[in-house]
């Protein structure tokens, strides 16, 4: 492991050993928040052995315990929990919660998973090791990217709301959603890792990723509307990090990594010879796929080479005739995890919701500061800072950044000048945080 270590080499391993799936009704237990911590500690400390370029030990133990199988069993868990069980918990009679912090948990549980994925899943051993599950975490990745592509034609994710009188739930529920965008991107981005492997999945899987959902046709509508980019005051944002980041006018040119990682995953998807031959190229999809001939610019090309060859293949498509859709009869494996916690939790979603209520979602104030301090002692301030993925970017005009806000530390600029710029915006935020960082 890296020099910054959060767990010893036994430690990581004891965690992983210990990793298993919970019936919905457990989540929020006490059993299930100690997982949930363990995931947690693992998922920093995969950052930071991926930072620090020195082997990746948390990768190679879920791999040889077996346990990527269980992440995502867990992953499509809770986020069965979100859509069935949360929505229900709202709506009771007797749901009047004095702290959100245990639902915020299982809110966040999915973003923990997830991100742990995205973090080993650039190895292809774990893709392999991933079995059966591959296809359950392909289907979980298009319906994150499917709803992606549909609030891009809604507008932006709503912002953290700032005034102090916000009722618990309801901001509670626009964390949610925030946290819903952070984790359609880093599926984009576990999705990408899979078409890394096109060679060596199953033919139910690209069958599954090129004619159930043709993914190719939704990552041209990724391109084209970009949700992760945006307009605000007439400065272009990238969402990078967790938040909104100004692009320095020198950068603006400069793909993004998400943008990169929809070009890598289209290139692997229509120019691997085993997604070529599965891919039937219909009008429709012929449509679709020339759009991007827009977007391959020199410029473009110059940051990913590979993209010459994409583009002589949109040559080549534009004089092809496109191909009739594709009858034949194939047999072939579908997705179960989803339609089995389906059927086995199926007309138990009230009863789920009062049961969790009680036991889980109602603790006393002694088991609240406890958990408080257990996430404290989890969250250390070196580790995070460690786990940041670049330098710090300037508030006002997104350049690289070495000046902190003397007064709340949490925002950084690259000059005096632009942090006088930025005051009217930084203001508000920074006159509720006392000195030091700490919120008043």
């Amino acid at each position: 492991m890296g020099d910054l270590e959060l767990l010893l080499p036994g430690e990581a391993d004891a965690l992983v050993r210990g990793l298993r799936s919970f019936p919905l009704m457990e989540t929020g237990s006490a059993g299930w928040n100690q997982q949930h911590e363990n995931l947690e500690k693992l998922n920093m400390q995969a950052i930071l052995d991926a930072t620090a370029s020195e082997g990746e030990p948390i990768q190679q133990l879920l791999v040889t315990h077996g346990k990527v199988p269980t992440l995502v069993r867990e992953l499509i868990a809770v986020e069965m929990w979100k859509q069935k069980v949360f929505p229900v918990l709202c709506k009771l009679e007797d749901f009047k919660p004095q702290n959100t912090f245990p639902i915020y948990m299982v809110l966040h549980h999915e973003a923990s998973v997830i991100n742990l994925l995205e973090t080993v899943f650039f190895h292809k051993e774990v893709c392999e090791s991933a079995q059966d599950t591959i296809m359950d975490l392909v289907d979980y990745c298009h319906r994150k990217l499917t709803l992606l592509a549909a609030r891009s034609g809604r507008g932006e994710p709503p912002e953290e709301e700032e005034a102090e009188d916000v009722p618990p739930m309801k901001e509670l529920q626009t964390q949610a959603e925030l946290m819903e965008f952070e984790i359609a991107l880093k599926a984009l981005s576990v999705l990408r890792y899979i078409t890394d492997c096109v060679d060596s999945l199953s033919l139910s899987t690209l069958s599954r990723m090129l004619s159930t959902h043709n993914l190719p046709c939704l990552l041209v509508e990724l391109l084209e509307h970009s949700p992760w980019t945006r307009r605000d005051g007439g400065k272009l944002q990238q969402f990078e990090g967790g938040r909104w980041q100004a692009v320095a006018a020198s950068e603006q040119q400069k793909m993004s990594k998400l943008d990169g990682q929809v070009w890598i995953a289209l290139y692997n998807l229509l120019l691997s010879p085993e997604a070529r031959a599965r891919y039937c190229l219909t009008r429709f999809a012929k449509g679709q796929l020339l759009k991007l001939r827009a977007f391959l610019t020199d410029i473009l090309i110059d940051q990913l080479p590979h993209l010459a060859d994409l583009q002589g293949f949109l040559a080549h498509l534009a004089l092809a005739e496109p191909q009739p859709p594709k009858k034949d009869l194939v047999f072939e494996q579908i997705p179960e995890i989803w339609e089995r916690l389906e059927r086995e939790n199926k007309g138990k979603w009230k009863a789920m919701a009062k049961h969790q209520l009680e036991h889980m979602f109602s603790p006393s104030e002694h088991d609240l500061r406890q958990q408080a301090q257990r996430w404290a002692e989890t969250y250390r301030l070196d580790v995070l800072e460690a786990m940041a993925p670049e330098r710090p970017r300037c508030a006002y005009c997104g350049a690289e950044a070495s000046k902190r806000c003397s007064r709340c530390q949490n925002e950084w600029y690259c000059c005096r000048e632009c942090q006088v710029k930025h005051w009217e915006t930084h203001r508000k935020a920074c006159v509720q945080v006392a000195p030091g960082g700490r919120v008043k």
